[in-house]
Order: C-alpha cells, then sequence, then structure tokens
C-alpha cells in the first residue's frame, strides 16, 4: 500500500518540481526588434510607428508580444482579459535611441526599472499618449525640459493613462537627429 501510494505521489512531486524551476528561472533576455515583429493591438509591423516600443514574454509563448508603444505593454500588463503568464515586460530605453523616429531595436530597459514621462506633447506609435521610459531618470527629467510631462515610476502611471479615452491627434515632431528623444 505504501508503495502505491509512492508511486501515485511522483506525478505531483515532478509537477511541482517542474513549477518551482520555473518560477525561479531568470526571466529571458529582450529580443531585438526585427521587421517581423507585428504589434499586439494593432496588427501592424511595430517599425512603421515612431516613439517607444515594448515586449513582453508570456511562458505560454516562444516569441515575444510586440506592441507599436510602450504605452501599449504597460496596458497589456493592466487587462484583465490578457494572458497572465508574463516573465518580462521590457520598453525601449529613449535614452539610447537615434531618435524618436528611430527609437532603436536592442536598447531595452525592464519595466519595472524604468523612469516613465507621460503627459509629453509627443505621441507614441499608434497617436495616443505615450508613456516615454527612461533607464535613467536623469534622462527622463531632461526629456521633459523640452517636450513636457512628468516623470514617474511604472506604479504611478494612472491606469486610465493607459487605459482609457480615445486617441489623441498625432502631432508633427520635427525630429530626426534624436533631439526629442533626449529631449535637447
Amino acid at each position: 500500500m505504501l508503495r502505491l501510494a509512492a508511486l501515485l505521489a511522483l506525478p505531483v512531486l515532478l509537477a511541482l518540481a517542474a513549477c518551482s524551476e520555473q518560477a525561479a528561472a531568470p526571466p529571458p533576455p529582450p529580443q531585438a526588434l526585427t521587421a517581423e515583429a507585428m504589434g499586439h493591438y494593432c496588427g501592424m509591423n511595430v517599425l512603421e510607428h515612431p516613439g517607444p516600443k515594448g515586449q513582453i514574454h508570456l511562458a505560454s509563448r516562444i516569441d515575444p508580444v510586440w506592441f507599436s508603444a510602450a504605452r501599449d505593454a504597460v496596458a497589456f500588463t493592466l487587462m484583465p482579459d490578457e494572458p497572465r503568464d508574463i516573465r518580462a515586460v521590457y520598453v525601449s530605453d529613449m535614452a539610447r535611441a537615434e531618435s524618436w523616429d528611430t527609437p532603436g531595436a536592442t536598447n531595452w530597459v525592464e519595466v519595472s526599472k524604468a523612469w516613465f514621462v507621460i503627459d509629453s506633447r509627443l505621441r507614441g506609435g499608434m497617436g495616443a499618449p505615450e508613456t516615454v521610459p527612461f533607464g535613467e531618470r536623469s534622462a527622463a527629467e531632461a526629456f521633459t525640459e523640452r517636450n513636457g510631462g512628468r516623470v514617474v515610476r511604472l506604479a504611478e502611471i494612472p491606469h486610465d493613462y493607459v487605459l482609457g479615452g480615445p486617441a489623441e491627434p498625432v502631432r508633427a515632431t520635427g525630429a530626426t537627429d534624436g533631439s526629442a528623444a533626449h529631449g535637447h
């Protein structure tokens, strides 16, 4: 009888060990943005839009979920109908971006470590107010000097800022030299 109980308990123990290993595994690193990346919400090529981007890695998917705007990646984490098996969330570090129109393919920052500028004059990839991410607070503050807005952490971004209202009209930035991205 004891032997039968041990045999029946083995699959449960193996499953628990696998869950524990997965929970302890480090998050996957960010992937480079390529021409194959399609926006989760818009279904369009992510590279066709200006401003910061996002990528979310799920345990249930091999490839990351791509976003045409950092704001959309933040919204994904707040929406109850989206998958909850998030392993990592990365957003463009705009301090290292070439420009607003060319935010970069490999300059990612983990979302919980980023400083965000909200309420700036610049709009994201789909024309909505953007959560402009930076790896360092000083870069975010420099951006606000040129483009307005305020610096916040992820937990301070109002939910209605990323989830509410219709998109506002896109404003021309005229930035091609990195000045908008860097706050110069």
